[in-house]
């Protein structure tokens, strides 16, 4: 059954290796279905993957390569909450270590240009408490790439 609310990823030819990377990567995520086209379209041709329906961690999806017109940027990401440290690494170290970007204070980029937000529960927590808490963790996370889990707890102790 299609779900309700699908979010749709626009890819230049590689849906189906994106979804595959994903499906490996996170928890909760599967690659569901290839659908290839039934003719030429402006980008491919008859019996090219045309859309790829897939989960990231519960959330359907639907990849479409749909060519190099559009490309993904910081507008859209997913979120990625973890747990610990090595959690936080594992999800970072995939998607940096096949080909993709480190950015600033926890977000990095897939080798599709899709962005990623990989963020310890301590992070967002800390962020809701609010007041001096809440500015100690803001501001170490303010110094990182990657997130130090340990240095946003010690920041969130004071």
């Amino acid at each position: 059954m299609i779900a309700k609310n699908t979010i749709c990823l626009w890819f230049d030819k590689d849906a189906e290796q994106a979804a595959r990377f994903y499906a490996a990567t996170f928890p909760d995520s599967a690659l569901k279905a290839v659908h290839k086209a039934p003719g030429d379209f402006p980008s491919g041709k008859q019996g090219d993957v045309l859309t790829v329906e897939f989960t990231v961690a519960g959330i359907p999806c639907l990849g479409l390569n749909g060519g190099p017109m559009f490309r993904h940027s910081e507008a859209f990401s997913f979120q990625i909450a973890t747990d610990t440290q090595e959690e936080t690494d594992r999800y970072w170290n995939a998607i940096v270590g096949n080909g993709g970007k480190e950015s600033a204070c926890g977000w990095c980029t897939d080798r599709w240009g899709l962005s990623w937000q990989i963020t310890p529960r301590t992070l967002t927590e800390a962020l809701a408490a609010g007041g001096g808490e809440a500015k100690r963790a803001f501001a170490a996370m303010m110094t990182m790439r990657k997130i130090d889990v340990a240095a946003i707890e010690a920041a969130r102790r004071g």
